[in-house]
This record gives C-alpha cells, structure tokens and sequence, in this order.
C-alpha cells in the first residue's frame, strides 16, 4: 500500500487570517507528512465573488506564498494554479450534466447568498461541481476542510458515485479530515473568524497590525476571565499553561491581551520571515514546476473519463 493522496485549495480572494492557519493550514502541513500531496491556489473559484483583476494576480502569488511560509515543502508536495490545469473546468461541465439542479440548490454556500438577497451567480450555482473536479481528478483519499466545508466532500462523493453508476468504476470517494478541537477558530468579537464579519487576525500582517487586532477583541467583565480572549488563547497554548495565567491576571484585560500577542507572534514570526525572503521569480517557478506535475496527473485521468463518456473516437 502507497502513501494516501490529500487534496486541498484556497481561494486567492485576499489576506489569510489566523483562522485559516489554525483552522486548515496547520493541519494540511501536518498531514502532509505522511501523504502524496496537492495543493491548488482555486483561482477559478475567486471568480464567484472577486472581480478584480490586478488583486486577483497579487493574490495568486500571495497564496502561493502562504503555503510555502507555513511549512508546505513544493519539493515534496505539488503547489499549483487551478486555472493552468484546464482539465478540472472540463470535467466539472462533465459533472454539471450529470447532477440535477434541486441537487445543486441545496448547497449551503448558495442558499446563504439566496437568504441574505445577494446575487447568486451561475458560478456560485455550480461552484461544487467544480471542486468535486478539483478533489477527484486526482484520485484523492482525505481532504482537509474546515467543518462549515464538510459538505463540499459530500457533493464530489455524490458526482464520483454517480459517474461511476453510470460510465463504470472511475473515481474514488474522497474522505473529509477535520480537526474537530480547532474547526471553528472565533474572531475579535466571538463569532466564526471570517473576512466578512471583519473579525479577524492577520495570519502575516505586522507585529503591530496583530496587536491593534487582539486589542480590539470584546472583552466583558461578567466572568472570571474574558472568554472572547481566551478562546483564541488556547488555540496558541494549553489550558493547562493558561490556567495559571489568567489567575494571576484576572480582571488585567490587558495584559492578557498583551500575552496573547506576544504568544501569536512566537508562532507567526518565523513564517513571516520564511515568506518575504521568497522572490516572485522563485514563486512563478514553483507554480510552472507544480502545474506541469498536476497536469500529468489530470491528463491521464481525462484520458480515462473522455474515452468512457464516449466523446473519444
């Protein structure tokens, strides 16, 4: 038996926060180590909702950035751009023509956009076809999700099973991997750490763009220590060791938050480094390296898929 295959992707649509870290990144670089690995910057999928071509392409190599800084080695796993790979846009219109529309209608990025009365374009409609392409074009075992993400493996099992119904055994079914203790990592004011609740910690901004973040987390006085602190605290360290620590600081909002800080930037401060000495000629041969790589592999699958589907003669 070989090593497992993992799959994962990130959107390109702007600064990674540290919930992005805590709550995929880590546990991807972790994985990693015991797994053939793939690692796409979905470009393709930042179309849904950026429409902004120059911090499109920033971003792009921003990412790429990122997962190098966090401890993705591209000697050992393949870092690419989902759009240089067109096999996965082709198989996704492959899978489209097979699921139904109530089926899409169903996923949960799309009905939150219907319920807040935002436009849901034809992109975000069919927006889970695209991963499923993305996830089993590569013959993956376990992709790394946050738990707001788990259906998105559900729906590439569907469209694997379902071609595999109808054109014959061809793709495997993926498996989530969610780190349960860290899947929901809480922002400045309690909530889901997100871009759009504007919550967030930057994962690689300055030492004191992260300061000015922690000290803008809610803090309350009701309690015997400030929950909203603590709870990103002991993402950074054990309760064990914050036991202690909030007792000898109770009601020193402050200084806690001033702990924080310092305990955040002990973790972020060597990627920080690792990713500005990275050029943007090393980041474009890296990206050519892995799109060449990841292409191979779709390729021989498409081989397999367009011969089955009957549109080879």
């Amino acid at each position: 038996m070989g090593k497992k295959r993992l799959f994962t992707g990130l959107q390109p649509s702007g600064s990674l926060h540290i919930g992005n870290y805590l709550g995929t990144l880590k546990q991807t670089v972790g994985l990693l180590k015991d797994t053939d690995g793939l690692v796409m910057i979905a470009d393709y999928h930042a179309l849904t909702t950026l429409k902004d071509t120059g911090g499109l392409r920033k971003n792009i190599m921003d990412v790429a950035r990122d997962f190098i800084a966090v401890g993705v080695d591209p000697k050992k796993t393949v870092i690419f751009q989902q759009s240089t790979v067109l096999q996965h846009t082709e198989l996704a219109w492959i899978f489209d023509c097979l699921v139904t529309v109530p089926f899409l209608m169903q996923a949960h990025a799309y009905k939150d956009k219907v319920a807040k009365g935002l436009e849901a374009n034809a992109g975000l409609f069919t927006y889970p076809m695209l991963m499923a392409a993305d996830i089993l074009l590569y013959d993956t075992d376990v992709v790394p999700v946050g738990a707001d993400q788990r259906q998105h493996v559900e729906y590439a099992r569907e469209a694997a099973t379902k071609f595999n119904v109808v054109f014959g055994e061809t793709f495997k079914t993926p498996q989530e991997k969610i780190l349960e203790s860290v899947a929901v990592v809480p922002g400045t004011d309690g909530k889901k750490m997100s871009k759009s609740y504007g919550n967030t910690i930057p994962l690689f901004g300055t030492k004191e763009e992260t300061q000015k973040a922690v000290m803008s987390i809610v803090t309350d006085s009701t309690g015997d220590r400030p929950e909203n602190v603590y709870n990103i605290h002991r993402l950074f360290k054990s309760e064990e060791q914050l036991s202690s620590l909030y007792a000898e600081n109770k009601g020193k909002y402050k200084a806690l938050k001033d702990t924080l800080v310092e305990d955040i930037e002990a973790v972020i401060s060597p990627m920080r480094e690792k990713r500005a000495s990275l050029s943007d000629a090393d980041v474009k041969n890296i990206l050519k390296d892995g799109t060449e790589r990841a292409r191979e592999q779709a390729e021989k699958k498409m081989v397999d898929v367009r011969n089955k589907v009957g549109v080879t003669i």
